[in-house]
C-alpha cells in the first residue's frame, strides 16, 4: 500500500520547518553535562586546570544557547539573556542538590555516602533534573522543561512536573511510580516513598491556571502508595501520611493519617495446605 503523495508532501513541509530545531537527544546530553560539571563522580573526562573546567562550563552555556536559539521565536526574551540567567542560577542549584543528597544519606540507612547517592539513587537523579528544568520553567521557556522532566521520567520512573515548587533537603526514597503535579508546593525536609501521587482531583482543561495539586508543608513523610489530591489540600508540617492512604482534605500539623486494611493471618501445620505462588 503506497502513501498518498499529498500526505508525503505535507510531512516533508513539517520536516522542513523542524530541521533547524535541536534534537531532543542533544538537549538531554546538555543536562547530563551540567550534572557532570557539578559532580566529579559523574564526570566522563578529567580536567587538568580550572581553565579547562571553565571552558567546559562555557561549552554547556553555548549548547544551551544553541538550543534556545532554535526556538527563539517562542521565547519571552532573547535566547542570550535566558542562557545567561540559567547559568547564573547554577551555583544555587548545586548547593540545593547537595542538601538533597545529604537529606537522603541522613534518612536512608542503606545510603553509605553522598557519593553513592549522587551516582546511584534514581530519586536524586529525578530531583536534580527537576531543579534544572524548574529554572527554565520559571523563565517561561516553552517545551524544553517538559522535555527534561520526561527524560528524567524515562530514566528513573519518577514523574515531576517542572512547574512544581519544591523546597530544600527533599528526599525521594526508591521512587518508582512517584508523580508530582504542576502546581504542587512542597516545603523543606519532606520525604516521600515509591508510588506516591500528589495530583489533582479534576483534570478539566478549564483548571489550567488554577492550583490543582496539594501543598505539603515542612518535615512531612509520605509513605508508599499514598495518594494526595486537590489544590486546596494542605498537609500540615511534621505530619506522617501512611501507606495506601487516599487523602482529599487538609490535615493539621503533626497529624498521623493511616489506612487500616483487613488482613487475616493463619497458621497451618500441614505444608500441603500452604499456597505457593510463582511470580
Amino acid at each position: 500500500m503506497q502513501m498518498n503523495n499529498q500526505f508525503i508532501a505535507k510531512l516533508y513541509q513539517e520536516h522542513q520547518r523542524a530541521q533547524h530545531q535541536v534534537p531532543t537527544s542533544a538537549i538531554c546530553r546538555m543536562i547530563e553535562g551540567v550534572m557532570q560539571l557539578f559532580f566529579p563522580v559523574l564526570a566522563e573526562e578529567h580536567f587538568e586546570s580550572e581553565k579547562e573546567l571553565e571552558a567546559y562550563a562555557h561549552s554547556l552555556q553555548y549548547d544551551l544557547l544553541r538550543t534556545l536559539t532554535s526556538m527563539e521565536q517562542y521565547l519571552p526574551q532573547p535566547a542570550e539573556e535566558i542562557a545567561a540567567q540559567m547559568m547564573q542560577q547554577l551555583p544555587a542549584i548545586y548547593l540545593t542538590l547537595l542538601q538533597d543528597a545529604q537529606a537522603i544519606v541522613a534518612g536512608d540507612p542503606a545510603a553509605q555516602s553522598v557519593e553513592e547517592v549522587i551516582r546511584t539513587y534514581p530519586g536524586f537523579k529525578a530531583v536534580a533534573v527537576y531543579r534544572l528544568a524548574h529554572v527554565l520553567y520559571r523563565l517561561r521557556v516553552p517545551l524544553l522543561p517538559r522535555v527534561l522532566s520526561e527524560y528524567a521520567h524515562t530514566q528513573t520512573g519518577i514523574d515531576i512536573h517542572p512547574g512544581a515548587r519544591i523546597g530544600s533537603h527533599f528526599c525521594i526514597d526508591h521512587g518508582t511510580g512517584v508523580v508530582i503535579g504542576e502546581t504542587c508546593v512542597i516545603g523543606n525536609y519532606v520525604k516521600i516513598y515509591q508510588g506516591v501521587t500528589l495530583g489533582a482531583i479534576s483534570v478539566e482543561k478549564t483548571m489550567v491556571n488554577i492550583k490543582r495539586h496539594p501543598t505539603i508543608e515542612d518535615h512531612v513523610v509520605i509513605y508508599a502508595g499514598a495518594t494526595i489530591l486537590g489544590g486546596n489540600t494542605v498537609v500540615g508540617a511534621y505530619s506522617m501520611i501512611g501507606g495506601n492512604v487516599w487523602l482529599t482534605e487538609s490535615v493539621p500539623p503533626y497529624s498521623r493519617v493511616y489506612h487500616r486494611p483487613q488482613i487475616s493471618v493463619r497458621q497451618s501445620a500441614d505444608p500441603a495446605d500452604v499456597l505457593n505462588f510463582s511470580i
